[in-house]
């Protein structure tokens, strides 16, 4: 049964999400809850293991507002991970110290039969309380942001059972076994679509779904495991949960960046680094609203350097049409708390270029 729209917001990131060109634009950090803060390594150090951090509410509801402290943003995004949907599902997960994710490697039919999305809200619990926490703790003027990975990013890890250079063996299931991979994809577009809406349900006010291995794809197949499944999920959330804004993240995707936002319907779409501001000014923002996309190394090298990169992204995409200033991906560890604070003193300060 659908849900009533929300009523209009006054945060700003929602207003432009809805359209409205804000000024100064609305700004948050992929990852802007992380290592490179000190108060994040010390919380961290006392949750334990990374993912003791991501399911017990006290310590993530603590991590996702210390950068809102710090630095005022317009939005704040659950901690979380992206794997904690297969984790969900019944896959074994851990992260390693120097060696990052690791997963016990889908192989076979048997192992893809072993996953049960009936088990993914009961193992989410504590994460939904999280986000429960959140929506009562964060800014009245700040917006909370659920994710989730998507479902061909997520397949990658699955099936590699880690990170992967090449992701030959994803890739083999999707082009010699593809009835197989199609099953895998359609349990994930379950699980994540299920996760998100409760996500929602809990009190986030927009999603964003991470997909950041889907330049790995060529053209068909990008349209196959990318676009379709992200478009499933986006047209059940707009179903059940009209007028929550959807943003995706098709990391890598180039010249296709449009037709991802046509064919998924997403509301806004975030801008890797690669992506050329004047380009996405002619051709992605006049289908939705777009978010991104400073080099994250430009917050680690700061200075000059980053503020003729903030500049260009101020003065070709914000101002006159709604954008949501970013990263083009997520904060590195070594970047220095003093180049964020720069970052937005920069943002907050600037002429808008149209009434320059």
């Amino acid at each position: 049964m659908s849900q009533p729209r929300p009523a209009p917001s006054t945060k700003p990131f929602l207003r432009a999400l809805g359209g409205e060109a804000v000024w100064p634009p609305p700004v948050w950090l992929m990852r802007q809850a992380g290592r490179y803060l000190p108060e994040y390594r010390a919380t961290r150090a006392d949750a334990g293991g990374f993912l003791d951090l991501c399911y017990t509410p006290d310590f993530a509801v603590e991590v996702t507002l210390q950068p809102l402290r710090r630095y005022g943003f317009d939005a704040a995004i659950l901690f979380s991970d992206i794997l904690v949907v297969p984790h969900a599902l019944g896959q074994d997960v851990a992260f390693k110290q120097g060696e990052g994710p690791v997963l016990d490697a889908l192989k076979d039919e048997a192992d893809l039969a072993r996953l049960d999305t009936g088990r993914v809200l009961d193992h989410m619990r504590p994460v939904l309380e999280t986000v429960s926490g959140l929506a009562k703790a964060i800014p009245e003027t700040t917006a909370l942001i659920g994710f989730a990975g998507a479902p061909w990013t997520v397949a990658t890890y699955m099936i590699e059972g880690g990170g992967s250079k090449d992701f030959a063996t994803t890739k083999a299931w999707a082009y010699g076994r593809p009835d197989l991979f199609g099953r895998l994809i359609d349990t994930l577009v379950t699980a994540t679509g299920d996760y998100l809406i409760a996500q929602i349900d809990a009190g986030a006010e927009a999603i964003q779904i991470f997909d950041t291995w889907a330049g790995a794809l060529p053209e068909a197949d990008f349209m196959r495991w990318v676009v379709e499944p992200i478009g499933r999920i986006v047209r059940r959330i707009q179903t059940e949960r009209p007028g929550i804004p959807v943003i995706g993240f098709p990391r890598g995707a180039g010249i296709l960046y449009p037709t991802f936002v046509r064919e998924t319907g997403v509301t806004g779409v975030s801008l890797d680094t690669s992506v050329p501001c004047a380009w996405a000014a002619e051709a992605v923002q006049p289908l939705a609203v777009t978010q991104g996309n400073l080099d994250p190394i430009h917050l680690v090298s700061g200075g000059d350097a980053q503020d003729v990169a903030t500049d260009h992204i101020l003065n070709t995409l914000c101002g006159t049409r709604p954008h949501i200033f970013n990263l083009g991906h997520g904060i590195v560890p070594q970047t220095p708390p003093e180049n964020v604070a720069r970052l937005m003193e920069r943002i907050r300060g600037a002429a808008r270029p149209d009434a320059v």
